[in-house]
């Protein structure tokens, strides 16, 4: 009997290492599925104080850790029903209908840049204030996050 146990517990380490590299064999494949996907976060956001009580802009970036690139279609807020997405070509502004988030990459949104306009607000935001934002993209679900409004002269650090 003992010569049965000590082979069963000689194998039992080889065949439960098996099991944990099919096991890791199976993750792997989940997680290269994975990065065929869009995985989309947010920071930086802001929203300086605007100086007009009808009319804002506001600036973040969107990163994508997957592999797989996505576009941002629609920003809504309960600030504005009117949220705009612009292209600054040399010193044109340019209204787009969408913006590329690349794969393993970012989209950008600065002042003399790409950005957001927010037109018809619904009350002057005050510095301090967090704004909830929703970000709607082609592929990948939502998502909110709370944007700051910074004084009207605010710059980020890089």
């Amino acid at each position: 009997m003992r010569k049965t146990t000590a082979a069963t517990a000689a194998a039992l380490p080889l065949v439960l290492a098996g099991g944990l590299l099919l096991l890791t064999g199976c993750q792997s494949e989940k997680d290269a599925l994975a990065s065929d996907k869009p995985e989309l976060s947010v920071s930086g956001a802001y929203l300086p104080q605007p100086a007009m009580t009808d009319m804002a802009a506001a600036y973040l970036t969107v990163t994508n850790d997957g592999g797989k690139a996505d576009r941002l279609t629609k920003v809504t807020s309960p600030l504005s029903g009117d949220i705009t997405m612009h292209t600054t070509e040399g010193s044109q502004m340019k209204h787009s209908t969408s913006l590329d988030v690349p794969a393993k990459g970012e989209l950008k949104l600065t002042r003399g840049g790409t950005h957001l306009m927010l037109g018809k607000l619904d009350h002057k935001p005050d510095v301090g204030e967090k704004i909830e934002f929703t970000l709607h993209f082609a592929t990948a679900g939502p998502v909110k996050v709370q944007v700051p409004v910074e004084s009207t002269t605010f710059r980020p650090k890089d």
